[in-house]
């Protein structure tokens, strides 16, 4: 029998409640059921806004069971002396399909251990304790560990400040705007008692690292569609370090330049085919 689970998600809208639950799930977008339990609604000047609550139902594949013996044959009528029957072996079991890797490294990426105390400078503590005081104002309980990121060319490594909790759709918003604004909220109050520019990051259970492996597969994707159309393709607005995944990602690649066009929530980034 497979084993059917579901969970329940609120978010900003619909798409990222979605994304939420098939995080939580570790499924696919087409292994679900999406059932819509509340519309979102933004209310009147931000009053009475309601999120989107949807449920995910999905069924888990159905172990391997072995096939049924065969039925015995009736014994025939003992003979004397009856020679021992050689044993057959017993039929050869499929081997199990290997699981995909992918989930596995990105729960082990979401869920990697926090940096220890003592090896956390001014700007990761400061941040955490900002960051936690504005949680606690917000009313929202969720637990906010330090990770170190990996560092761009470059530059220095970010102070990851990861949000963990249940139910933290609401900090994510649409596109992700509600958590780039708390970031920026965060990164202001730090950096004004540091007197200085606070190198940390925010991120809500492993949100944005998961956005930028999808962001980055869609890149190479779209370039070999422009390569193979030899015409410009124009990928979705996105916020600022959404866009700038697409130009890193795509920086060195050999058939294909990067581009942002637009303005404000509009601007985009198009990936152009080189001409030869």
């Amino acid at each position: 029998m497979s084993e059917t689970r579901s969970v329940e998600t609120t978010a900003a809208d619909i798409e990222t409640a979605i994304e939420i639950g098939l995080a939580q799930l570790d499924v696919a977008r087409e292994s679900v059921i999406v059932e819509i339990l509340e519309e979102p609604s933004r209310g009147i000047l931000g009053l009475g806004a309601r999120q989107a609550r949807i449920r995910l139902t999905t069924a888990a594949p159905p172990r391997y069971q072995a096939p049924p013996a065969a039925t015995p044959e009736p014994e025939p009528e003992p003979a004397p002396a009856p020679a021992a029957a050689e044993p057959r072996p017993a039929p050869a079991r499929p081997a199990p399909q290997a699981r995909r890797e992918e989930p596995e490294e990105e729960e082990q990426e979401d869920r990697a251990a926090p940096v220890p105390e003592d090896e956390l400078d001014d700007d990761a503590r400061v941040g955490r304790a900002t960051l936690q005081e504005l949680l606690g104002k917000m009313k929202i309980r969720a637990e906010v560990v330090v990770l170190r990121a990996e560092p761009a060319e470059g530059e220095q490594a970010p102070w990851v400040l990861q949000i963990r909790g249940r139910d933290l759709g609401s900090l994510i918003g649409r596109r992700g705007e509600t958590l780039a604004a708390l970031q920026y909220i965060t990164r202001l109050i730090a950096s004004r008692e540091l007197e200085r520019r606070a190198n940390i990051v925010l991120d809500v259970e492993g949100y944005k690292a998961r956005r930028a492996k999808v962001l980055r597969r869609l890149a190479l994707r779209l370039a070999d569609q422009a390569i193979q159309t030899g015409r410009t393709v124009s990928m979705e607005p996105m916020p600022p370090y959404e866009r700038r995944i697409v130009h890193l990602t795509l920086r060195d690649h050999p058939d294909v330049t990067t581009e942002s066009v637009g303005e404000g929530e509009n601007r985009k980034v198009t990936i152009i085919p080189r001409r030869r």
